[in-house]
């Protein structure tokens, strides 16, 4: 059964008007309650009654005057403006804001009226600046208070709305970057009934479908790997039993070449996918790297000399006693990794340069080779299994080397990076956290 939607848009739409309308009902009412009070501030006036009989009496007398003077003086004494009018006729004489409030509907709470039989009006209103007196600018400050008030809360809760569920799902796309993948946007977002909980639901289906295809392609690459190293063991005998036969030594060298790239392959596949899946669970003891690399450096000594290339080692003092906590023989593989794909890419008759030093805390190691370097824009895929940069740094080799490393590197919670020297070749940085230990 297909859910409700109520889009986004109306639901902007629709809070956006509902403040307006609540903007306005309020500052009337808001109003009305402050010329209430006006009003009754006014009647609250003891004796304003007798005040008005005593006016109309002196009224009534043809003495007009004396009710003027009257009237002023007992004004002064209230703090109030008083006059006395006929009812029909007499409100022209009244000022015209007090005109239009006696006379305009929109206004229920009128200044103070004594009205009296004998057709007589006595019409009480503050004196500007007393305790009774409310200016019309402040009538208007607090409409736009309220406005400023209640629209600014309305616009925070329809950007708090929409922005919060989609930072939710930036730093889940963000997480699942770095490599936690059972992580999904909650339900309570996806189960929203707009164009947010479609979002929501499209990214976690899409999310799903490219785990599981992930997951398929690490499985294939398992499984292919594990098959193939029996057959390629027993291809390796039959080989070397048909060399001990008499067969042509050329051809049996160049099958048995071939034979050894397709183990070391398998070997590499293998190894990468036992770091990406089990690398959090490796067992770990201190390994220093300064040892680790002249191991490696040695291992590599034959094969740096049959391709002509000279190998540098400078190291700080300070990482002499140094220590990682890892897997030895794991760490030694990326290192390895690194340094061949180095040699392979200097030309002869130059060399590769390895620098080891303490920085921030961690251990860092930069290998740079005297090759092409890489285009900058192919930095970052360097390190994808099977990628290789053929434009600019062809060689041998499957693309496996520099993904192993990183993964490797990863799991010792480290982080490896390249980059162009401004002397030319590529440079590959590998940092991994100090161990501090009893």
């Amino acid at each position: 059964m297909k859910r409700f939607m109520f889009p986004l848009f109306w639901r902007i739409f629709l809070s956006i008007w509902l403040a307006m309308a609540v903007t306005v009902v309020a500052s009337n009412l808001a109003t009305r309650y402050l010329l209430d009070r006006e009003r009754q501030a006014i009647e609250r006036q003891v004796g304003l009654h007798e005040l008005a009989r005593e006016a109309l009496a002196l009224r009534l007398g043809e003495d007009r005057g004396a009710m003027w003077r009257f009237l002023r003086a007992e004004g002064e004494r209230l703090d109030l403006h008083l006059m006395l009018i006929e009812k029909e006729e007499g409100h022209h004489r009244l000022p015209r804001q007090i005109r239009e409030r006696i006379q305009s509907g929109w206004y229920p709470n009128k200044p103070a009226v004594i009205t009296l039989e004998e057709g007589y009006q006595l019409v009480a209103w503050p004196r500007m600046g007393s305790d009774g007196w409310l200016d019309p600018k402040f009538f208007r400050f607090v409409e736009l208070g309220l406005a400023f008030v209640l629209i600014s809360l309305a616009c925070w809760w329809i950007a708090r709305f929409v922005s919060r569920p989609l930072r939710h799902m930036e730093s889940t796309a963000k997480a699942i970057a770095d490599g936690d993948t059972q992580l999904r946007v909650p339900n309570r977002i996806a189960r929203r009934r707009d164009e947010v909980g479609q979002l929501a639901s499209a990214f976690n289906a899409m999310t799903d479908r490219l785990c599981q295809l992930l997951e398929r392609q690490n499985h294939l690459l398992r499984d292919i790997s594990h098959d193939l190293r029996t057959p390629l063991a027993r291809q390796r005998v039959a080989i070397e039993l048909a060399s001990d036969g008499g067969a042509d030594p050329a051809l049996m060298d160049s099958i048995l070449r071939q034979n050894e790239r397709l183990e070391t392959m398998t070997g590499q596949i293998l190894t990468l996918y036992r770091v990406s899946e089990n690398g959090g669970s490796m067992e770990r003891e201190p390994v220093k790297p300064l040892a680790l690399m002249n191991r490696v450096l040695r291992d590599a000594a034959d094969y740096a000399e049959h391709r002509g290339v000279d190998c540098k080692l400078i190291a700080a003092d300070d990482t002499r006693a140094v220590s990682v906590l890892g897997d030895s023989g794991l760490l030694q593989r990326a290192l390895d990794n690194v340094l061949q794909n180095a040699l392979d890419h200097t030309p002869p008759g130059k060399s590769v340069h390895a620098s080891l030093a303490l920085v921030d805390g961690s251990i860092q190691l930069d290998i740079a080779d005297d090759g092409p370097g890489a285009p900058d824009e192919l930095l970052q895929q360097l390190f994808e299994p099977f990628f290789r940069a053929d434009k600019s740094r062809g060689g041998k080799g499957w693309g496996l080397g520099l993904a192993i490393a990183r993964d490797i590197v990863n799991a010792h919670d480290g982080a490896i990076s390249a980059r162009n020297r401004s002397e030319g070749g590529l440079q590959v940085t590998i940092r991994l956290p100090v161990f501090i230990g009893g």
